[in-house]
């Protein structure tokens, strides 16, 4: 299964990028979202940046995928 998470831009250099996914850094391909500025939220899928989101959304998508990963384990 692939799932597309909320990530905030922390570097830009071209096309590509660093993004923080709950802490952890990870690359990430922004060729679909050339207007993209650090500091924005985006959805990754398969290394690349496919929307961009609210911070708002961004922390509500968060926390419903934390509560889902919560409820699995108990």
């Amino acid at each position: 299964m692939c799932l597309a998470v909320p990530a905030k831009v922390i570097k830009l250099k071209e096309n590509r990028g660093i993004v923080d996914l709950a802490g952890v850094q990870r690359e990430a391909d922004f060729s679909l979202l050339p207007e993209v500025k650090v500091g924005d939220w985006v959805i990754i899928h398969a290394g690349f940046a496919i929307e961009r989101y609210s911070e708002e959304e961004a922390q509500e998508t968060l926390r419903l995928l934390s509560e889902m990963l919560d409820a699995s384990g108990e």
